[in-house]
């Protein structure tokens, strides 16, 4: 990617595959500084095969991926607990660990990412709880908290090591309509600031309320849908979301999941607060 590139996403003729079959052929995708994405598509038609392959779960073989200035065709694996530093990850069930509280939940990922200091630490809990609006519910345990709340910590956890780009996992899943449009609302904002988001979902009132690209998956293809062609979209396309679970999939535990994430494998870094 140029050095001198915006594009945090930049995916040009990608060919993905899952056990040697072909899920997704020429796939080209880009996300910029700053924008809202959409990716909308039936269940099977590819979704969670890119995210898999945007964050280094799939190999690039075929095609050319680059995302947050890491070229995926050569990254090397050390390199790559560094790279999902760089993406926040919002997912429908929340991945909240429910025996210990929101603070905790937080501390966890930050100790997990090399942050060693306590007042450092402190510090940036505080300021994500209080960017979603959760700062007083701190020291609650994920149980205490309503689905929308829960996903208000998530997008909080997503924010810890200020991320240029999020990747939300159908957002709004679990979350009855008030609380999913406080979610995306908050999303949109981030996206605002300065963010980039790129969210699957299947709610098609969002296109209309919050301006953003659609690219649309079926038939093995993922084509962009242009401003003209959103009421096309949002009409003819029958989008069932893929579950949660079926994004990263892994063979391990929540917990543990919520590590990898997190990877304590990454090389020890100095963070500006």
């Amino acid at each position: 990617m140029d050095e001198n590139s915006t594009l945090l996403v930049d995916v040009k003729g990608l060919n993905i595959y899952q056990d040697d079959k072909l899920i997704l052929q020429n796939v080209n995708i880009h996300v910029d500084v700053g924008e809202f994405v959409y990716l909308i598509g039936k269940v099977g038609s590819g979704k969670s095969s890119l995210l898999k392959t945007l964050y280094c779960e799939l190999p690039v073989v075929e095609g050319e991926a680059n995302v947050v200035g890491y070229d995926l065709k050569k990254i090397k694996n050390k390199k790559i607990p560094l790279l999902r530093r760089k993406i926040g990850m919002v997912f429908q069930d929340f991945e909240l660990m429910n025996d210990r509280s929101v603070y905790e939940n937080l501390r966890f990922v930050l100790k997990a990412t090399g942050w060693k200091d306590k007042q450092e630490i402190e510090t940036r809990i505080n300021e994500v709880l209080k960017s979603v609006g959760m700062l007083d519910k701190k020291m609650s345990m994920p149980a205490q908290l309503s689905g929308g709340e829960r996903q208000s910590v998530s997008v909080a956890r997503a924010l810890l090591n200020n991320p240029p780009i999020i990747f939300a996992d159908e957002p709004t899943g679990n979350l009855d309509p008030e609380s999913a449009d406080v979610i995306v609302d908050l999303l949109y904002k981030l996206c605002q600031s300065g963010k980039s988001v790129l969210m699957v979902t299947h709610n098609h009132g969002f296109f209309r309320k919050y301006a953003g690209r659609i690219y649309a998956f079926g038939n093995q293809t993922v084509t962009e849908q242009g401003d003209n062609k959103i009421a096309i979209a949002v009409d003819d396309i029958d989008d069932i979301e893929t579950p949660a679970s079926e994004i990263f999939e892994t063979e391990i535990n929540s917990n543990v999941q919520t590590q990898n994430f997190a990877s304590q494998e990454a090389e020890p870094q100095n963070f500006e607060q």
